[in-house]
């Protein structure tokens, strides 16, 4: 408990940075106007998930200038105006747990950003690779599964909804590409039942907090249309509840990945279109992400930024963990230098 009041108090205190005295409202005795940040329209997201560890292990972030400025304010600087976080179920230890959550969306909150929370039914990452249920679901039935599905939502939801923050968003599970909370929830060639009813579950739960949220079922390789079509067209057989399209693309997706950016970002622009008029459903770039040091890093993100702010029904574009850099936790597609200061990569935000 002293733990989570540690980064409680630390919240408030950078939400305090927002704010200003009498004496900083003016220069040589004159009003100074504040500076104001576009907040609306289409999503220039981040996921700065990491973001309180990187802070508790002493990272620090600084402008272009080299002036530190704390992450929330410098991203929102340069133009991201949404921000998207990942909850696991029981971690390990503090990080991406319900009272973390709570304290990255409340800093959010108060610096105007708008949200997204990313449920991966997990006590550890899920993705294409890895769906594993939280242990202590690991026993249960389907039912009994959907009803911890409901029950896990709502209670996140429920618990940042009391400090009045809104939700805009919510994905109902992580990179689903095989399914979830697997082996029980899996995908086949021959069924969607189980993935399509822990689904609604999840968008059910989503709706009785927030009503007006939309509720994203998420795949990896944006670039892959075939992906796409074999999962929503499972999941709308099985009658399942989505508003949602969310995509990831990264360049590269591996080190075998030959594809050229442009040829990547021209499939992932072409499947938004196709997704879209097949579904009737918006759609949403969830996670992108280059290697930060590319140099075709600013031209790629740009490039699927501006494209996709021009496409009818597409809702935006969020990086994942843009503010990582010298090395964290292995990951070389944050768009931060080695010196802790933003790259070209996120020219892209601001246009």
């Amino acid at each position: 408990m002293k733990k989570i009041l540690k980064y409680f108090m630390a919240a408030v205190m950078i939400c305090s940075f927002t704010a200003c005295n009498k004496d900083d409202n003016k220069t040589n005795g004159n009003p100074v106007k504040p500076e104001t940040f576009d907040m609306t329209g289409f999503a220039r997201g981040a996921d700065v998930s990491w973001l309180t560890e990187q802070e508790a292990k002493g990272k620090k972030f600084f402008d272009v200038n080299g002036n530190e400025t704390e992450c929330l304010q410098l991203l929102r600087s340069l133009g991201v105006n949404a921000i998207r976080l990942r909850v696991w179920v029981n971690p390990e230890n503090y990080y991406c747990s319900k009272q973390d959550v709570i304290v990255k969306a409340w800093r959010a909150h108060n610096l105007g950003f708008r949200l997204m929370i990313d449920f991966h039914y997990s006590d550890t990452w899920a993705d294409p690779g890895n769906q594993t249920p939280p242990a202590e679901w690991a026993s249960y039935n389907l039912d009994e599964m959907k009803q911890a599905v409901a029950n896990h939502t709502k209670d996140v939801l429920q618990a940042l909804k009391d400090k009045n923050i809104d939700v805009e968003w919510v994905q109902v599970g992580n990179e689903t590409r095989t399914g979830m909370l697997k082996p029980l929830g899996a995908t086949s060639s021959s069924s969607y039942t189980n993935f399509a009813a822990l689904v609604t579950a999840g968008y059910d739960a989503v709706k009785s907090v927030y009503s007006n949220a939309k509720v994203i079922v998420h795949l990896d390789q944006g670039e892959v249309l075939g992906r796409f079509t074999a999962m929503f067209d499972g999941l709308k057989a099985a009658n399942a509840k989505w508003d949602v399209i969310g995509m990831s693309l990264y360049q590269p997706n591996s080190e075998t990945d030959m594809m050229s950016w442009e040829d990547k970002a021209n499939n992932c622009l072409n499947n938004i279109k196709q997704l879209v008029s097949k579904y009737n459903k918006e759609v949403m770039i969830c996670e992108i992400g280059c290697n930060w040091n590319a140099d075709y890093g600013e031209q790629f993100i740009a490039k699927v930024m501006n494209s996709c702010k021009n496409i009818n029904g597409c809702l935006g574009v969020f990086y994942w963990e843009p503010q990582c850099y010298g090395g964290w936790s292995g990951y070389a597609k944050g768009a931060f230098d080695d010196s802790g200061k933003p790259t070209a990569i996120m020219n892209a935000f601001a246009r």
